[in-house]
């Protein structure tokens, strides 16, 4: 178990791997039903940790875990209700057990205003998340489907960021945009013109970035949600009266979707799920931040980068990493079906299940020397599905982010281009503070290029 320090100043503490993996310390199952041996007792927090959690951010998970070690899962409380920590590989094949999380309930309403969206995928359980979660499967990890997604990423960002010789160049801002434009392309969204399209991309943004805190970010993201929402719910209905939509898009396969009792998706709901295919495909903004901020430290990562061919695995692996090693996702929650049985406790009712993300990616039982950045680790190894968990865990049929491979693949092609394209980086604040959820190089990465 991580017991070292939190990763403050950002990246700059290098350590050693035991080479140990940690034995499973979660609950089994016996007959399908939910159960559990006693396999250690874990620390204890009584005191409710929502301020420390605003006020931290990516630390305190990691940060509590170390303050209250144990062999077990921690015991803490969120928000009122019960928790428990999860951390390791073996915890993430149980995570993602549907027998023991249920992900019915367990956002609350602040997230589904914001990021998700009320009656996404995310909230379902069982035989209507399967019936679901096909809509995402069949669209976004086709191969052909995937590379045609990457390739408008590339032509765009030639148009919009390759252009722009001599001048300044915010790319948080940029990529934003690029991404927004190739994504409404792609999926087949109806009409719309570039204004319309740049709307969407800064919207997308404002539900991202305003998810996770109170004050003026979270209210963007609630106005930015709705119009959005209302915006595609009419687009939707439009397009089932005229029988206009293209079929064999992602837009045209939401519309004719059927749940697992033979039912279309309302237009709200249709809105819903057409946002989650386009706002993760432009929070790949993020990555692309940071994937500047790391050639700029690594100036030998980006000449690997730009010497190598369009089919190169390094691209691959530098994804991976930037994946893994800076912080988006903190952690992941779910409810405990009433009588789990974790480590030999029975746990209370509305008890929440969270996924330590950030603190297994940083794991040094699993990555050797996780605060140094280092592509060449998945060149020597492809990541294991439940050790390297940046989108989730778990069989890409259940609850694992169904884009991972477009985030790959679309994070592979920005860096080549980046890593290719002439550019200077300009006096500027790129720390990366780790209290702020989500979050990213302060200055935004400013480039100039053609420099």
């Amino acid at each position: 178990m991580d017991r070292g320090p939190p990763p403050s100043p950002y990246g700059s503490r290098s350590r050693g791997r035991s080479g140990r993996r940690r034995a499973p310390t979660h609950a089994t199952t016996r007959g399908g039903a939910p159960t559990g041996a006693a396999a250690g007792t874990g620390g204890t927090v009584t005191a409710d940790k929502t301020l420390a959690l605003l006020l931290k951010g990516y630390a305190w998970l990691p940060g509590l875990r170390r303050d209250h070690p144990g062999d077990g899962p921690l015991r803490t409380r969120l928000m009122g209700r019960p928790v428990r920590v999860l951390h390791g590989p073996e915890a993430v094949a149980f995570f993602y057990d549907e027998r023991h999380a249920r992900r019915h309930g367990a956002l609350p309403g602040p997230v589904l205003d914001t990021l998700f969206g009320r009656g996404a995928v995310h909230t379902l359980d069982g035989t209507d998340h399967r019936a679901r979660k096909t809509l995402f499967l069949e669209r976004l990890t086709e191969p052909a489907a995937v590379g045609a997604l990457a390739e408008r990423v590339r032509e765009e960002f030639r148009a919009v960021v390759g252009g722009r010789r001599g001048q300044e160049v915010h790319l948080f801002d940029e990529a934003a945009l690029v991404l927004a434009r190739a994504v409404s392309d792609w999926a087949g969204l109806p009409g719309g013109d570039r204004a319309a399209t740049d709307r969407l991309a800064r919207d997308c943004v404002a539900m991202v970035d305003g998810f996770a805190t109170p004050g003026p970010r979270h209210l963007r993201a609630r106005r930015a949600r709705a119009r959005q929402e209302e915006l595609l719910s009419r687009a939707v209905i439009q397009a089932r009266e005229s029988g206009a939509a293209a079929a064999d898009t992602p837009f045209g396969a939401v519309l004719s979707h059927r749940e697992a009792d033979g039912s279309l998706l309302d237009p709200h709901t249709a809105a819903v799920e057409l946002l989650n295919i386009v706002r993760p495909t432009v929070a790949i903004a993020w990555f692309t931040a940071f994937a500047a901020h790391a050639m700029s430290r690594r100036p030998d990562v980006r000449r690997r980068l730009a010497q190598e061919g369009d089919r190169g695995a390094y691209a691959v692996s530098f994804a991976h990493e930037v994946r893994r090693f800076y912080p988006f996702v903190p952690f992941l929650g779910a409810l405990a079906p009433d009588g789990l049985v974790l480590d030999g406790e029975r746990l209370p009712h509305g008890t929440m299940l969270l996924l330590d993300v950030f603190g297994q990616n940083h794991d040094p039982e699993l990555w050797e020397e996780p605060y140094r950045f280092d592509p060449e680790r998945f060149l020597r190894a492809a990541p294991h599905r439940d050790d390297l968990i940046p989108q989730g865990g778990g069989p890409r049929e259940g609850h694992r982010c169904p884009g991972e491979d477009v985030t790959v693949a679309v994070l592979s092609v920005l860096a080549r281009e980046l890593a290719r394209l002439d550019f200077a980086v300009p006096d500027q604040d790129l720390r990366i503070p780790l209290n702020r959820i989500p979050t990213r190089p302060r200055s935004g990465v400013r480039l100039v290029v053609g420099a």
